[in-house]
């Protein structure tokens, strides 16, 4: 079967939806990330961290280890000590027609523009076959599929630093002849909607979101300058809209995976709650808007700041509502 290359907006989850409609199964990406849980929000500050830093997603790793969970799809995953072996065992599978999911460090995917690849190593592609001292690459980023040379598949497989690959693979191995999509996307949703609004962590979920809003007045304490300080507000663009989200945050992702559950389960309730979480994401798009707008003119005093505060915490509001309902609608449904 020949594997069919698409463009995702985030780089799990159009993998692992990618493999496994190659397998057989027939599943969006949108389901793949809402089964999982993906959604997310974590404010971080940490000596770790050279700067405060917010996530939108959960754990790197966790959207294919949640469908396993809640469908009884089965992957085959590996790490390598030595690199020798890593890449035997890649090429192992690749000459027995298996595409195999990579973790790699983005920085060395060269068919991509040199102005978006940093080193990140929790990227994941899908390496279809080899040819020679090439590699063929389905990477949701790019428009087709990809070539890449033997040398830098390597070094981004066993790369260093922090979340370091150690050349980890995944395959399916194993897809349940019938899957519980019922029981399988409202776990997804109620575990979601409780990480969002039941965890007892004051910088998760919607505590983060409040934390977020609280913090960001103080970030010119944090800046070495008024350069910096505008090269981390525009990030804040940049997380939201720029890395794989699919647009706000995931928001609008999350809202195509309510709104593809309720043609799924024919349920009429998901839809509202897509529309609604659509509405929210539409706030947080102005949100990276204003972000990128007051970085690029430097106009961070304390009164934009405020503006840029004050629009979080109305986000966190909407989204302690919208969790909540989910979660009350997820245990009516069981």
């Amino acid at each position: 079967m020949t594997f069919q290359h698409k463009m995702a907006a985030h780089c799990e989850s159009g993998t692992v939806a990618a493999l496994l409609n190659h397998a057989g199964l027939s599943i969006s990406e949108p389901l793949v990330f809402g089964i999982s849980a993906g959604i997310f929000f974590g404010y971080f500050e940490s000596k770790k961290f050279p700067f405060p830093t917010f996530v939108v997603r959960n754990r790197p790793g966790q959207i294919r280890t949640g469908v396993a969970r809640r469908t009884g799809v089965r992957f085959k995953e590996r790490r390598f000590r030595n690199p020798e072996k890593g890449e035997r065992v890649l090429d192992d599978l690749l000459s027995g027609g298996k595409p195999v999911a990579c973790q790699t460090d983005f920085f060395y995917m060269k068919y991509l523009p040199d102005h978006v690849r940093v080193h990140i190593n929790v990227h994941f592609i899908t390496v279809v076959e080899k040819r020679g001292d090439v590699y063929v690459v389905s990477d949701c980023y790019s428009p087709n599929l990809a070539e890449l040379d033997r040398e830098s598949l390597m070094k981004a497989r066993f790369a260093g630093g922090s979340f370091s690959p150690r050349g980890f693979i995944f395959h399916p191995v194993s897809i349940p002849r019938r899957i519980d999509y019922r029981t399988a996307i409202w776990k997804g949703i109620a575990s979601a909607a409780f990480n969002m609004v039941r965890l007892p962590i004051p910088f998760i979920g919607v505590k983060g979101i409040r934390l977020f809003a609280k913090k960001v007045v103080d970030w010119p304490s944090l800046a070495r300058d008024i350069d910096h300080l505008s090269h981390e507000i525009m990030k804040i663009n940049i997380f939201l809209e720029d890395q794989g989200t699919g647009g706000a945050g995931f928001r609008f992702m999350y809202a195509t995976f309510l709104r593809e559950a309720s043609e799924l389960l024919n349920d009429p309730d998901l839809l509202e709650m897509s529309k609604r979480i659509m509405e929210i994401g539409d706030r947080w798009r102005e949100i990276s808007l204003f972000a990128a707008r007051i970085g690029k003119r430097r106009d961070l005093g304390p009164d934009r700041l405020g503006e840029l505060s004050a629009m979080i915490y109305e986000r966190a509001d909407a989204e302690e509502r919208f969790f909540n309902d989910l979660l009350k609608l997820s245990k009516s449904k069981k």
